[in-house]
Parts: C-alpha cells; structure tokens; sequence
C-alpha cells in the first residue's frame, strides 16, 4: 500500500500545483520553457500514476475490508459512471452546453467517478485511492471555478448537435469500459 500512497500524492500533487504554486508554477514556465515543463509534469505525472496502480493492484491482493457495500450500491456506481463519461466527453467536445454550464466539466467526471467507486468498494485501499482523488476533484474544482469568475471566463453556450455528441460519445465510452475494458484492465466485470 506504501507504493500506491506515494503514487497519489506525487500524482495528485503534480496536478495541485496551479491550485496551490500558481506563481511558481508561471515563473517556472518562464524560466524553462512550456515544453519542458510540460515534460517534467508529464513525467512526474506519470511515474505518480504508475506507482499508485500499482501500490493499489498489490493492496487488493489482500484487502482489508472497512464496510461492505449493498449489491444495489454497483448499479448506482454504474449510473454514475455514465454520467462520469459524459463529463469526460464533454471535456473534449468543442463548444457544448455541459461545458458550458459546469466549466470544468473533467474535474466533474473525477469527482463522479471517485463517489461512485467509494459507494461500490469498501476496502481501505479503495477509500484512501477514491477518497484521495475526490477531495482533491472538490478543492480543484472550488478553486478553479473561482479562479474562472475572477477572470471574467465564459464558455460559449453551445448547441445541440454538439451536446447529442457529447452524450453520444459519452455513453459509447461507458459501453466499452463498462463491459469489455474495466474487465481487461482492472480485472473486475461492473455487470457481472
């Protein structure tokens, strides 16, 4: 579990540095470089990443059970995981109306989808891995938000082709994860 807690915290913290260093971050930038930085950030980024599935695939060798979830609990964890690939898609969909109105809407799907895990799981690995990342999808999002409003941004409204997209390609993402890749990668069939 030590690898898995460490891979959070240098991912997560990799991507708190805007909330937390902004100033550091934009001096960083101007004395290295955007592409350096972008390399540093995405390799941290990554060994962070690595060493928390990792740590966490280890951990669910041999659980330690904090509470039992319902069986209902996965059914609802599965809807929200749709709306959790919705927020995704709509994170990559020029010019729709979910990220018109929510501005942030990756940051969205990851507080989605770490509430829905934590309803589904109760081992201590999945409460301090989904636990983690939906803390920081709540700070991250409060913090960015705000840091919108300061600025004056607004999102183009967007119109409806481009929101049936969002929810088209959001809900097709769903189908593949749901039933073919979450088994293949995660080792765990949602439906059965």
């Amino acid at each position: 579990m030590t690898y898995m807690i460490i891979g959070i915290i240098l991912f997560l913290a990799t991507h708190s540095v805007r909330l937390f260093a902004d100033g550091w971050r934009s001096r960083t930038i101007a004395a290295i470089g955007e592409p350096k930085w972008k390399g540093v950030y995405s390799l941290l980024s990554l060994a962070g990443f690595v060493l928390l599935v990792w740590g966490y695939g280890e951990a669910r060798l041999a659980p330690m059970v904090l509470y039992n979830p319902p069986l209902f609990t996965r059914h609802i964890a599965g809807l929200l995981m749709l709306l959790s690939f919705i927020l995704l898609a709509a994170a990559n969909v020029p010019g729709n109306a979910i990220k018109a109105g929510i501005g942030h809407p990756m940051v969205a799907g990851v507080k989605v989808w770490a509430f829905a895990h934590l309803l589904a799981n109760g081992t201590l690995a999945d409460v301090l891995l989904f636990g983690s990342f939906l803390a920081w999808a709540i700070v991250n999002f409060v913090a960015s938000r705000k840091r919108d409003r300061a600025a004056g941004v607004n999102y183009p409204r967007g119109d409806a082709k481009q929101l049936v997209l969002t929810i088209g390609a959001g809900t097709a993402m769903w189908v593949v994860f749901a039933f073919w890749l979450h088994r293949i990668l995660i080792g765990v069939a949602p439906f059965g």
